[in-house]
C-alpha cells in the first residue's frame, strides 16, 4: 500500500457455474428448418446452455458464491460488499444480492454493502467498476469485495432463440490482484437507444432489432476504443494499437460479432495511424478509408475485408477467449467474464506481464473498453490455481445435450410459468452435481424456496 491506499486492485479468484443441459446449435438448425450452418458458422456458435425447471439465476448465484467461498477458503465474514449484475428480472424490488445474503447470514455476517445493477449484458461490468472503486476509496474496510454475474437469456420462437444461454460467475475483488485494473485507462461511451430491451413486464422475452443492435455495438465498441486510446496516449506518451494488447476480450452475444468487433478495431488501427498495420492490408483496406459515418457500418464488402486481414491476429489474440460463449451462447452479464475466464484456462502458463483489454455492452446502451495487467498472484490467488479451480474442461464434458424437442419443451413449461405462483418443480437433480442448489417451489405469496443438493 502507497500512502495507505491499496495496490493493484483488480480480481484475485474467479469461478463459473452453468446448467448442465445444453442444446447443440447443429441439431437446433435441423429442428428449426434453418439452413445448414445457419446457427454454427452464421452465428459461430456450437452449443447452447439452458435452465430447466430446477434452476434459475439465483439458484446459479447460489451456487457459485459457495463454490467460489468454499474452493478458495475465504471466510464470509471476510466479504465487506457483495454487487449483483442482472438483467434477469425475479423481482421488481428484492434484489437478488438479498437471496444470496443467505449465505452471510449463517456466519453471521449482514455488514455487506452492495445491491444489484441492472442494464442488460452490462451490469456486471458496473457491479464490478463498483467493487473496484470501493476498495480503491477511503469506505473500504479491508475486507474483500465480491462481484457475481448471472443471467439466463431466452427467446422468443424466432431468429434470436438460438442466442440464448445461461450461466452464473463470481469475481473476488481485493489489492494486490493476479489481474490488476489499469484504473487510468478507460474508455465510455452511453447513449439512449431501442436496440434490445424487455418492456413487458409480463414475458421474459426481449424485444430485439437484431440490424441495430448490431450496430449499435460496433458504434459504442469505436467510441469505447478511440477513448481508450486517448487515455493510454496521454498517460504513456504513445500511441496505442491492437499489438499493445496481448488479448483482446468481447462481450459475445454470438462469436460471429466478436470476429467483426476484432476486425473493427484492426479498421481503427488503420484509420488512426496507418503504420500500425502490415502493408498488405494497408492496400486492401485503403479504398473503405473515405466511408463516413454509419457507411462503414453498413459495407458488407470492408467488414469481409478487415475481418480476412486481422484473422492471423484474431487467431492469436481473440479465440483463446471464445471457448467457453461458444459452447454455452449468450449469457448476458457473465458473458464477457466466461471470455475472460476462456483466456485463463486457456493461456495461464503465459499470462504473467501480459494485457487483457475487456470491452463491455449493454443495449439500451451502456459500453466501456478497460483493461488488466496480469501478475502471478500469491496462493491460493495464483494463475494455476485460479486455472485449476475454473476447471473449464471438466465442467464442459459433464453436461447433458438435450434433444431441441425437449429444449423447446422446457422453454414451454417455463414460459407458462413466468410470474406465477403456488406451484412445485419436479425437484429432479439427477443431472445436477453434489453442492448445487435448485429451485422446489414458489409457494402462493410469490415466495421461492431452494434447497442444496448434498455434498
Amino acid at each position: 500500500m502507497e500512502s495507505g491506499r491499496p495496490k493493484d486492485v483488480g480480481i484475485l479468484a474467479i469461478d463459473i457455474y452453468f446448467p448442465p443441459s445444453c442444446v447443440q446449435q447443429e441439431a437446433l438448425e435441423v429442428h428449426d428448418g434453418a439452413s445448414k450452418g445457419k446457427y454454427t458458422i452464421g452465428l459461430g456458435q456450437d452449443c447452447m446452455a439452458f435452465c430447466t425447471e430446477v434452476e434459475d439465476v439465483i439458484s446459479m448465484s447460489l451456487t457459485v458464491v459457495t463454490s467460489l467461498l468454499k474452493k478458495y477458503q475465504i471466510d464470509p465474514k471476510q466479504i465487506g460488499r457483495l454487487e449483483v449484475g442482472s438483467e434477469t428480472v425475479i423481482d421488481k424490488s428484492k434484489s437478488i444480492k438479498t437471496w444470496i445474503m443467505q449465505i452471510f447470514e449463517e456466519y453471521g455476517n449482514t455488514d455487506v454493502e452492495g445491491v444489484d445493477s441492472t442494464n442488460a449484458c452490462y451490469g456486471g461490468t458496473a457491479a464490478l467498476f463498483n467493487c473496484v472503486n470501493w476498495v480503491e476509496s477511503s469506505s473500504w474496510d479491508g475486507r474483500y469485495g465480491l462481484v457475481v454475474c448471472t443471467d439466463s437469456a431466452v427467446y422468443a420462437e424466432g431468429p434470436a432463440r438460438p442466442t440464448g444461454g445461461a450461466s452464473a460467475i463470481a469475481m473476488l475483488i481485493g489489492p494486490n490482484a493476479p489481474f490488476a485494473f489499469e484504473s487510468k485507462y478507460r474508455g465510455t461511451h452511453m447513449s439512449h437507444v431501442y436496440d434490445f430491451y424487455k418492456p413487458n413486464l409480463a414475458s421474459e422475452y426481449p424485444v430485439v432489432d437484431g440490424k441495430l443492435s448490431q450496430t449499435c455495438y460496433l458504434m459504442a465498441l469505436d467510441a469505447c476504443y478511440n477513448r481508450y486510446c486517448s487515455k493510454f496516449e496521454k498517460f504513456e506518451g504513445k500511441q496505442f494499437s491492437i499489438s499493445d494488447s496481448d488479448y483482446f476480450v468481447f462481450h459475445s452475444p454470438y462469436n460471429k460479432l466478436v470476429q467483426k468487433s476484432f476486425a473493427r478495431l484492426y479498421f481503427n488501427d488503420f484509420l488512426r495511424n496507418t503504420s500500425a498495420v502490415e502493408k498488405d492490408a494497408k492496400e486492401k483496406l485503403e479504398p473503405f478509408s473515405n466511408l463516413i459515418g454509419d457507411e462503414s457500418y453498413q459495407s458488407r464488402d470492408l467488414e469481409k475485408v478487415s475481418q480476412q486481414v486481422a484473422k492471423t491476429l484474431y487467431d492469436a489474440k481473440v479465440q483463446p477467449s471464445t471457448l467457453l460463449p461458444k459452447q454455452l451462447g449468450n449469457m448476458y452479464t457473465a458473458s464477457l467474464y466466461a471470455a475472460f475466464a476462456s483466456v485463463i484456462h486457456n493461456k495461464h502458463k503465459t499470462l504473467v506481464g501480459q494485457r487483457i483489454v475487456m470491452f463491455s455492452y449493454g443495449s439500451g446502451l451502456t459500453s466501456t473498453m478497460f483493461s488488466f495487467k496480469l501478475q502471478e498472484g500469491q496462493h491460493p490467488f495464483s494463475l494455476p490455481n485460479i486455472a485449476s479451480i475454473l476447471n473449464v474442461s471438466e465442467k464442459l464434458e459433464r453436461r447433458h445435450v438435450v434433444p431441441p424437442e425437449k429444449f423447446v419443451e422446457t422453454l414451454k413449461l417455463m414460459e407458462h410459468r413466468y410470474g406465477a405462483k403456488d406451484y412445485e418443480t419436479s425437484r429432479d437433480t439427477s443431472l445436477l452435481t453434489p453442492g448445487t442448489f435448485y429451485l422446489m417451489k414458489v409457494d402462493s405469496m410469490y415466495r421461492r424456496h431452494y434447497a442444496r443438493k448434498d455434498a
